[in-house]
C-alpha cells in the first residue's frame, strides 16, 4: 500500500506492507485526512519523528472485531494509552507514560492507504455528516479542551493570538459559547473568517496592549507566542498554551513569577464534545479548506500546507 514518509525534513511516498490488525483493533482506510501545524513541526524535527504522520483523518473501516463497525465511516481519537497504568486507572490515557499516539509517537499515521486504531479509539460519523467536516473533528476537539480544562466566566473577554487553523477553531468556538472574544493576527483573510462568526479581530500592525485581559490563548505556533501572551494577560491571569514548537523557547519568566500569572498546557480534546458541533454545522469549518491533494500529490500537499498563510489542506485517499 501507499504511504507518506517524513525523515530528514524530506516528505516522500514509499510501497509498504498492509499493517496486521492486533485484536481489538480496526483496519482502516483513509477517505481524508488534515495537514496540520504538529505535521509540519514533525516534518522540521519535532520528537526527532520519522514514518508515517497524520492524526486528523476520516476512514472507513475495513475489519474490525466489532461487527457494528465494520463498513462505517469514523473518527478516532489519537492516543493510544496502556489502559493498566495509574494514569489510565484515572480516566487520563492522554497522559499515560507508555501511550502511543498516532502519527506523532510509534503509531504509523493516517497519512496512508491503510492504517489501524483501537476500535476502542472509534467514533461512528452520522451519515449525513460529510468527509470535509468531520475531518475538523480533532483539532475542533483541542479547541473544545480549553473549557474542559478552565473555568472562563461567562461573558469574560478573551484574547486569542494567532490566525491560523487552531486559532480560528478556538476563536469561532469561544464566540458560539457566547464569550466575548478577540482575535490578534497577521493575515486579514483569515481574521474575517472568524469575524464573520462574532469575533473582534484586529490586524496586528505594531505593539499589543499590555495586561489588557484576563484569559489569553496562545495558538501562534511560534516561539514568540508565549512571551506576547504573558504580556497581554493581566497580573493572576491565565495564559492556555496550545503551540507546539519544534525547539526550545526562550522565555523570561519573570513577568509571569512577578503578575502570578497561571499557565496552562493544552493539547488533545474529548471528540464527544467536538461532533455535535460539527454535526449541526456550529462552527463554519469548510471556509478553511486551502486545498485538496491526493494522497500521491504529498509532497505538494506538505509544500502548499507550508507556504505563508495557508489554512487546511487535505489530502484524499
Amino acid at each position: 500500500m501507499l504511504a507518506v514518509h517524513l525523515e530528514n525534513g524530506e516528505v516522500s511516498l514509499r510501497q509498504v506492507p498492509v499493517p496486521r490488525r492486533p485484536e481489538g483493533y480496526a483496519l482502516l482506510r483513509t477517505l481524508v485526512a488534515g495537514i496540520c501545524n504538529t505535521d509540519l513541526e514533525l516534518q522540521r524535527g519535532y520528537y526527532g519523528f520519522q514514518g508515517t504522520p497524520g492524526h486528523e483523518f476520516v476512514a472507513e473501516v475495513v475489519e474490525s472485531d466489532t461487527p457494528a463497525l465494520r463498513g462505517r465511516r469514523v473518527v478516532g481519537e489519537i492516543n493510544l494509552p496502556c489502559t493498566r497504568c495509574p494514569w489510565c486507572g484515572k480516566g487520563l490515557g492522554r497522559h499515560c507514560p507508555s501511550r502511543t499516539v498516532l502519527g506523532i509517537v510509534n503509531q504509523p499515521g493516517a497519512f496512508s492507504e491503510l492504517f489501524v486504531l483501537p476500535d476502542r479509539n472509534l467514533h461512528v460519523l452520522a451519515d449525513d455528516l460529510p468527509n470535509q467536516r468531520a475531518v475538523f473533528a480533532e483539532p475542533l476537539a483541542a479547541a473544545c479542551e480549553i473549557l474542559d480544562q478552565v473555568d472562563i466566566p461567562r461573558h469574560e473577554p478573551v484574547a486569542v493570538l494567532g490566525d491560523g487553523k487552531l486559532g480560528l477553531l478556538i476563536a469561532m468556538l469561544l464566540a458560539a459559547y457566547g464569550y466575548p472574544v478577540r482575535q490578534f493576527g497577521r493575515h486579514a483573510e483569515k481574521l474575517r473568517i472568524a469575524e464573520g462568526e462574532g469575533v473582534a479581530v484586529d490586524l496586528i500592525d505594531g505593539p499589543l496592549p499590555t495586561a489588557a485581559f484576563g484569559w489569553v490563548v496562545d495558538a501562534t505556533g511560534s516561539p514568540e507566542g508565549l512571551r506576547t501572551a504573558i504580556a497581554l494577560v493581566r497580573p493572576r491571569g491565565t495564559v492556555i498554551l496550545k503551540s507546539t514548537v519544534h525547539g526550545t523557547v526562550a522565555v523570561d519568566t519573570a513577568p509571569a513569577i512577578v503578575q502570578e500569572i497561571t499557565l496552562v498546557g493544552s493539547r488533545c480534546g474529548r471528540l464527544e464534545a467536538a461532533l455535535p458541533l460539527l454535526e449541526h454545522g456550529i462552527i463554519p469549518v469548510e471556509s478553511m479548506i486551502a486545498a485538496r491533494y491526493r494522497l500521491d500529490q504529498a509532497p505538494e500537499a506538505f509544500a502548499h500546507a507550508a507556504r505563508r498563510g495557508t489554512l487546511k489542506v487535505l489530502l484524499e485517499g
